[in-house]
């Protein structure tokens, strides 16, 4: 079988004069390229160079097939050269996929400035609440909460941004008709927006369950969203993310977040796609927006 890349050291040889500058101009010793020219030859059936003490020579059936060799040669580096524009090519589409509380603030509010930077690259924002499979292509890049320390799918790869808080919030125009809540006895004379969507209602809704606040949803919304636009119309309490929560001015927190809980909020993507340049740009735009997002607040809850 002929190894394509034995053509390269066919043409450095022919025309270099010898293995031992066809080794220097490739960056191989010249023992890797008589080897190669020797398989070449064996895989062809035909002897490509007659070896002379000045070097080696080609044959006349070497010579026959060095004008086409060179063509194959420039069908090859134009190949290259193609696939290498591409991959540095800044453009087509990223997918994004969170909850989507996160999506419609962390996410949202850093797009225009991604736009700006690279208007090629189209964002794909999927807030569907389904767990899409980074491996199986479903989308490129993920912003979700997980376990901290639990095993990921094969393939994934992750930083952590910070420890997925949640905790009970209020608007300001809420706390001023009925005041903020401050313990966890003072709750029950309070509305509670109830909902999120899936698994963060099940978590949720235990939560409410654990404390007999159940019987205070007085309005339950279908997803994380909708949690967040209900405590920001002033309707009622909802448990909303700090990360998102603590930067909105027009909230309350009104009780702190639930303490070791163990889960953080991370960035991931996958093996397959984290070298493409589109998707690692946007990756690292992402990490570095958000984490300074999150520095931010940090520092704003350390100076209180």
């Amino acid at each position: 079988m002929l190894d394509w890349n034995d053509l390269r050291y066919f043409l450095a040889v022919a025309r270099e004069g010898s293995t031992l500058a066809a080794g220097r101009a490739l960056r191989v010793s010249q023992t890797t390229v008589a080897r190669r020219i020797a398989a070449l030859e064996q895989a062809l059936g035909i002897k490509l160079f007659d070896k002379r003490q000045a070097g080696y020579a080609l044959t006349p059936e070497g010579q026959d097939l060095l004008s086409r060799a060179v063509q194959v040669g420039a069908v090859v580096d134009d190949f290259t050269r193609a696939a290498s524009s591409h991959a540095r090519e800044l453009r087509g589409t990223v997918k994004i996929t969170t909850e989507e509380v996160y999506g419609l603030t962390l996410v949202a509010s850093v797009l225009t400035e991604l736009h700006d930077l690279h208007p090629d690259i189209m964002i794909e924002l999927d807030t569907a609440g389904t767990v899409r499979d980074l491996g199986a292509g479903e989308a490129d890049i993920a912003l979700r909460a997980t376990k901290i320390g639990a095993e990921q799918p094969a393939g994934l790869v992750g930083r952590q941004l910070c420890f997925d808080d949640w905790a009970p919030y209020c608007s300001r125009a809420y706390a001023e008709r009925r005041g903020v809540p401050r313990a966890v006895s003072e709750l029950k004379d309070h509305a509670f927006i109830g909902g999120g969507g899936g698994n963060l209602w099940l978590q949720y809704q235990a939560w409410l369950q654990q404390l007999g606040l159940e019987s205070q949803v007085a309005m339950h919304h279908a997803t994380s969203g909708g949690l967040l636009a209900g405590v920001r119309s002033g309707f009622g309490i909802a448990v909303l993310p700090c990360a998102v929560a603590d930067a909105d001015p027009e909230l309350i927190q009104c009780l702190p977040p639930r303490s070791k809980h163990e889960r953080g909020l991370w960035l991931f993507t996958h093996e397959r796609v984290r070298h493409t340049p589109r998707v690692r740009t946007v990756v690292d735009f992402l990490w570095d927006r958000l984490s300074r997002h999150i520095r931010q607040l940090e520092a704003k809850q350390a100076a209180a």
